[in-house]
């Protein structure tokens, strides 16, 4: 199942279990441990005197009592110290070990906080991109649906200069001139000048207007009145039945191409097994959200020609006006196919992520 980053209080998070980053001996004085313990009332300090103390890096679970959650897993995270004293083993550890003991316990849903973030001093960039990568890896091999809870804006540091970077793609004037298509081409332009002619001959001569196409060397259409020669009325049928594939005919022949097995792409994707299983079991009218087409793109690293396609079999497109379409073409412009990298960036300019 996937990861998603959110903004929300981890309290009121209807999970199967929440994550505590507590102390050795498991007593809620500050953080979230103070707010646990508050939401899951005086029960849990009962709960937790039985099976204190808990050793630095390990996991231990009780009722959620008063929560919204069914059960709380409490894990004691290491204090800042400059990153000298093994802090980054042990919160690996606690991530780990609260994942495990969720999968052991047969829960299907656990929200973490930015552990040792808060009270301990961890640096709260460093454990995102540490807890991210963490889950995901943990992911791969188990099927579960983990929520990263940040409780506001300043509880991360995303990178400035990405941030920086992702600003300026979307409101300056950086898109690539989309491509034009035959299709897309107007007839009414027998005066157009020759540099501007789309369709002219390697000559520089424009192709003059007619009834029937001219028959110059190398040349298909008149100006911009594109027309398939007639020996080509075979390849043209078979153009537009490939166009009518539905998006699940495309997908799973990316899959193939790629060389991909089916779990590692819905794991690359951030898609649960569910839903993956619902494309399987009915690939003609499964019809994907946006976010979801998008996450099996990202996964099958198509270029934007690709994705444009594999979106338009959902009756999909990118467009040039989206902050979160051009979020997207960012990404994929350079190559980066970090799902996760490109949902922080998508959680930081408030849009939705992408998979599930």
């Amino acid at each position: 199942m996937p990861l998603q980053i959110i903004r929300q209080d981890i309290t009121k998070m209807q999970v199967d279990a929440i994550v505590n980053t507590t102390n050795e001996d498991m007593i809620g004085y500050s953080g979230v441990d103070l707010a646990v313990h508050r939401g899951a009332g005086p029960a849990m300090e009962s709960a937790c005197a039985r099976i204190s103390p808990l050793g630095l890096g390990m996991a231990k679970i009780t009722p959620g009592f008063d929560l919204p959650a069914r059960y709380v897993i409490h894990t004691s995270g290491p204090v800042w110290q400059g990153g000298l004293r093994g802090e980054k083993i042990l919160l690996r550890s606690c991530y780990e070990q609260s994942l495990k003991l969720a999968v052991d316990n047969g829960l299907t849903s656990v929200a973490f906080p930015l552990i040792s973030s808060g009270t301990y001093g961890y640096p709260k960039d460093q454990v995102l991109t540490y807890a991210v990568e963490i889950i995901s890896e943990f992911l791969y091999h188990h099927e579960l649906m983990v929520y990263l809870c940040v409780y506001d804006r300043t509880s991360y540091a995303f990178s400035r200069q990405l941030f920086d970077e992702i600003s300026d793609y979307i409101t300056g004037d950086v898109m690539p001139a989309p491509k034009v298509m035959p299709s897309m081409m107007s007839a009414r332009c027998a005066d157009m000048a020759d540099d501007d002619c789309l369709f002219a001959p390697q000559s520089g001569k424009p192709v003059p207007m007619a009834d029937t196409p001219s028959k110059v060397p190398g040349v298909t259409a008149t100006c911009c009145d594109f027309r398939y020669p007639d020996d080509d009325e075979d390849t043209l049928t078979e153009y537009l039945k490939s166009m009518d594939q539905p998006f699940a005919v495309k997908l799973f022949r990316w899959i193939d191409d790629r060389g991909m097995t089916d779990v590692e792409c819905y794991k690359k994707a951030n898609v649960d097994k569910k839903t993956f299983s619902k494309i399987k079991c009915n690939p003609q009218g499964y019809k994907p959200s946006k976010q979801t087409a998008l996450g099996f793109a990202i996964a099958l690293k198509l270029d934007i020609d690709e994705t444009q396609d594999l979106l338009a079999s959902a009756g999909l497109t990118l467009s040039d006006s989206s902050t979160f379409d051009k979020i997207i073409r960012f990404f994929i412009e350079r190559k980066n196919y970090n799902i996760f990298k490109i949902n922080e960036a998508l959680f930081e300019f408030d849009q939705v992520p992408l998979g599930f």
